[in-house]
């Protein structure tokens, strides 16, 4: 039977403190203990059901977890302040000085920063790969690669990653693959397909009101109790702490996540087509001429579609920021970062959220300073909104 993730999400039962449909906030940030010996246990690890302090766990954050990771269909998980948090406290914590990570060159911009930038300063070393291309993963691994790290659909080029085929490479040469899963929730499900950790930035879909950041990783309980280790555990350590209000706020939209990523699909799939069939160059996983098509649709959850991300490229940088100011001013959307809103945002991500990323490297992987990145939202009339998009579209001479 096919993987019904929203499912486990909605199996799952809290009641609160006086009986409330919704968990009892968790507002504190130290807990007491009825004994000496109870608070020694709870440091050692082997007090089940006792708080230490909110940096190590809290009980909004422990609910949330429980549901990501029901969701997931992972042991247990453990959320943070961000989705760079929960990214880089995971690396950091696999990775030693000396080891080696083999990525995706079309990771998130942040995340490529992380690698190429910061990390090495701590002796760890990254090979930037074209993901979609099995081969030179392998031919990259060494001797001292711990970790295969990978996007389902990457940021902003929305290439897909075979996870089966890299699950198995990941296994034959014994590394930790690590997919960040944030652009694809519900509709790919990546531990099912051998995934060892999954990450997310809940910041976009899972939250979907643009109102919190947040972050998710996803593993074995072995692992996320590593990570919340007092002597050695990196989001102990280093304090990316979601906050239990968030935490809170985060559980409660998780619960129509399952509604959303329908609807965000149904309408991107929409105007993919449409803007294809204009002529505009269209990347979208649901069609059919995306070279990853029949990889995400042999990987996916039916019932979620392909997803809520897809690009145009327009030409130019500057014809992009004029069609999307223009888009802007007739209320079709925000001009802004981030994904995963219920109005549709678009940005160059060029010069924005991959502009980290060398002007060199983005020419190498195909990013266009006229992409533009549309995060399609929950429209009504998703019919309206293209014929007004297009409207816009040929004022500013998109169509030659």
């Amino acid at each position: 039977m096919k993987y019904k993730p929203a499912d486990n999400i909605q199996d799952l039962q809290y009641f609160g403190e006086y009986g409330g449909v919704n968990p009892s906030i968790s507002d504190s940030s130290t807990y007491t203990f009825l004994s000496a010996k109870t608070m020694f246990d709870t440091f050692e690890g082997n007090a089940e059901g006792c708080y230490l302090y909110s940096r190590h766990s809290s009980p909004s954050n422990l609910y949330l977890g429980e549901a990501l990771a029901a969701m997931e269909g992972t042991e247990t998980a453990n959320v943070a302040a961000s989705g760079m948090a929960a990214i880089t406290s995971t690396l950091l914590h696999l990775c030693q000085a000396g080891d080696h990570i083999v990525s995706s060159r079309t990771v998130y911009g942040g995340t490529y920063a992380f690698l190429k930038n910061f990390i090495p300063k701590f002796n760890i070393q990254t090979s930037f790969v074209d993901i979609t291309n099995l081969e030179q993963v392998e031919a990259a691994i060494t001797k001292d690669t711990k970790v295969l790290y990978c996007e389902s659909v990457s940021n902003p080029l929305l290439e897909v990653a075979d996870i089966e085929a890299l699950a198995k490479i990941a296994k034959k040469h014994q590394l930790i693959i690590v997919v960040d899963n944030t652009f694809s929730p519900l509709s790919i499900s990546p531990k099912e397909l051998g995934a060892d950790v999954v990450i997310h930035s809940l910041t976009k879909f899972i939250n979907g009101s643009s109102d919190t950041v947040g972050g998710v990783t996803c593993g074995s309980q072995d692992f996320i109790n590593a990570l919340r280790s007092v002597n050695d555990g990196a989001n102990m350590l280093l304090g990316p702490t979601m906050d239990s209000m968030r935490a809170a706020s985060v559980l409660k939209n998780l619960r129509t996540l399952h509604i959303r990523i329908k609807q965000h699909s149904k309408n991107a799939m929409f105007l993919a087509e449409k803007f294809q069939q204009d002529g505009l160059r269209t990347v979208y996983p649901g069609l059919k001429n995306h070279p990853g098509h029949e990889t995400f649709k042999r990987m996916m959850n039916q019932d979620y579609g392909f997803g809520g991300l897809l690009t145009i490229d327009v030409g130019s940088l500057e014809k992009a920021n004029e069609l999307m100011e223009l888009m802007q001013e007739k209320n079709l959307g925000y001009l802004a970062v981030s994904l995963g809103f219920y109005k549709t945002l678009f940005s160059a991500p060029g010069s924005s959220t991959s502009s980290e990323i060398p002007i060199e490297e983005q020419e190498k992987m195909g990013l266009s300073n006229g992409l533009i990145r549309f995060s399609i939202g929950l429209d009504n009339d998703i019919e309206r909104t293209y014929k007004m998009m297009k409207s816009c579209m040929q004022e500013v001479g998109v169509f030659k």
